[in-house]
């Protein structure tokens, strides 16, 4: 069978372990072990170069290929991410060296299928708008729980306006937080700074509920959280549009094509 890599490495990826296998046409592998620690990774990085891997090849186990790509692109090191169901291991009682070994010999002749690997400016762009989508779940669950809490006080917001964290719902429920008296229409006219289609008398059914000491503090809790998470959301929309100004000119280009 043709060698393809005269030099070339195969990595059996663990949380806290790395088995590195060196395969050198013509000669013994040479068999290394190291810990997942940034330190040892660079060490290995370093001894790959010195020994001229042409390549190196490595499981996608969880994440914990991830600080070995980064470091690899670093120091310029050529390699590829396989899926394990991509190859079969040797048969036998499987070990870790095994593993390496079979993966470098694999490599080696060319018979590895390389997994799509993003550069990092889009691996950091994706984590940005996975960490977004979490947060606007998450915002999404803290809403629904103000609301229930409102409707445990008998307070009936959402039958008058239909944003429950707008200018003018914050205004009439931080009067109802920080106040013992009930609203009045007089109130009600002061704190409604937006166009609704509810009545001012509505607003005053809808406000004057029954709401203990304790549903004060759990809601201005809630309200509280949900403010931070709004925060994080736009801090998180900040920085994928700065990740997104290199593609501006091929937004604008897709965006004429389409009309």
């Amino acid at each position: 069978m043709d060698v393809i890599y005269k030099v070339c490495c195969g990595i059996d990826v663990h949380k806290n372990k790395l088995v590195v296998c060196l395969k050198v046409k013509g000669k013994k592998d040479v068999i290394k072990e190291y810990s997942g620690q940034t330190e040892d990774i660079k060490s290995m990085a370093n001894w790959l170069k010195e020994n001229k891997c042409e390549k190196i090849a490595m499981e996608s186990t969880a994440s914990y290929w991830k600080p070995l790509v980064n470091i690899f692109e670093i120091t310029n090191l050529k390699y590829t991410v396989i899926n394990a169901r991509d190859y079969k291991n040797v048969p036998g009682k499987k070990t870790d060296v095994m593993d390496a070994e079979w993966i470098a010999d694999l490599l080696q002749h060319g018979l590895l299928k390389d997994s799509f690997i993003p550069t990092r400016q889009q691996r950091e762009l994706r984590e940005a708008t996975r960490y977004r989508k979490n947060l606007t779940e998450e915002r999404a669950r803290e809403l629904n729980r103000l609301q229930k809490m409102l409707e445990g006080a008998n307070i009936k917001i959402t039958t008058i306006l239909s944003d429950v964290m707008g200018v003018t719902s914050r205004n009439l429920l931080e009067y109802v937080l920080e106040n013992e008296d009930e609203i009045t229409e007089e109130k009600a006219k002061e704190l409604v700074v937006t166009k609704i289609h509810a009545k001012l008398e509505d607003v005053v059914r809808a406000m004057n509920g029954i709401i203990t000491p304790f549903q004060k503090v759990m809601i201005k809790e809630v309200i509280e959280h949900i403010d931070e998470i709004s925060k994080r959301i736009l801090n998180m929309d900040k920085l994928i549009d700065k990740y997104m100004e290199e593609y501006e000119e091929n937004k604008k280009k897709l965006k004429r094509y389409l009309e």
